[in-house]
């Protein structure tokens, strides 16, 4: 993308600290703190619906326990998965991914889709994941950006909407992580902020790739990325950056 139409700054899991991660609740929060660009996590429901949930399991964020990949999404919807987060929150539903879309478009936001498959599942969560994006986004100019750890999921968003761009996501640098994005035809690389450095980005920008980096929540360690040229920020703290920080590391 010789383009690059994100915004810097992209709200993690919605404002996945102050509110139920992945949840309505939480894209709401995020976009009363100013963000206009959102991460969160996609899979699918046995019956082949995608939703929103980052673990395999239910349990760290609903009273319920098991594969959350194993239900239908008639079970799923009805699902408490706000009470954990407090009180303030319980009833909160987990969110289709077709909710959170709509609230993406009709608002004019910003969406980067980690496809986050169960076990077993990459390369259909790809697929049908990215099938709906397509569906979704079909009439809009700035698509949103798929992303994922799993290259399979990645290979299978592809072939179902080459269109969309990719984004390979890495915990490190080891391996052929370079010629593995470039063999999906990824137009970015997402890391853990730890391993991003000078050196990376000049490797990623100089064959065209954009750089960004998860989960940044320290003012140091956003001011060090910002002076590098990086080209997206994932964060927890929405309450403590502005997404319109300044590149040169000034953050308000």
């Amino acid at each position: 993308m010789k383009h690059w139409p994100y915004p810097l700054w992209i709200a993690h899991r919605g404002a996945g600290k102050l509110a139920p991660e992945n949840t309505l609740a939480a894209f709401r929060v995020g976009a009363s703190h100013g963000y206009r660009a959102f991460e969160c996590d996609v899979k699918l429901s046995a019956d082949g619906v995608p939703f929103l949930l980052h673990d395999d399991k239910l349990q760290r964020t609903t009273p319920e326990r098991g594969v959350a990949g194993k239900r239908a999404w008639s079970e799923l919807s009805r699902v408490d998965a706000g009470a954990w987060h407090s009180r303030g929150f319980a009833g909160e539903p987990i969110a289709s991914f077709d909710a959170i879309a709509t609230f993406v478009i009709r608002n004019g936001f910003h969406l980067n889709i980690e496809i986050k498959p169960t076990l077993g599942q990459e390369a259909e969560t790809g697929r049908v994941v990215a099938g709906e994006a397509a569906r979704l986004w079909q009439c809009l100019a700035v698509p949103p950006l798929l992303s994922s750890f799993e290259p399979a999921s990645l290979a299978a968003a592809r072939e179902a909407a080459p269109q969309l761009p990719r984004a390979l996501l890495l915990a490190s640098l080891d391996g052929d992580w370079f010629d593995l994005a470039a063999a999906l035809e990824c137009v970015a690389v997402v890391t853990v902020h730890t391993v991003m450095d000078a050196a990376v980005i000049a490797r990623l920008h100089g064959a065209g790739v954009r750089a960004l980096c998860y989960t940044v929540n320290d003012a140091d360690e956003a001011a060090r990325l910002l002076q590098l040229g990086i080209d997206g920020i994932i964060t927890d703290a929405v309450d403590r950056f502005s997404p319109a920080a300044a590149r040169d590391g000034v953050l308000a």
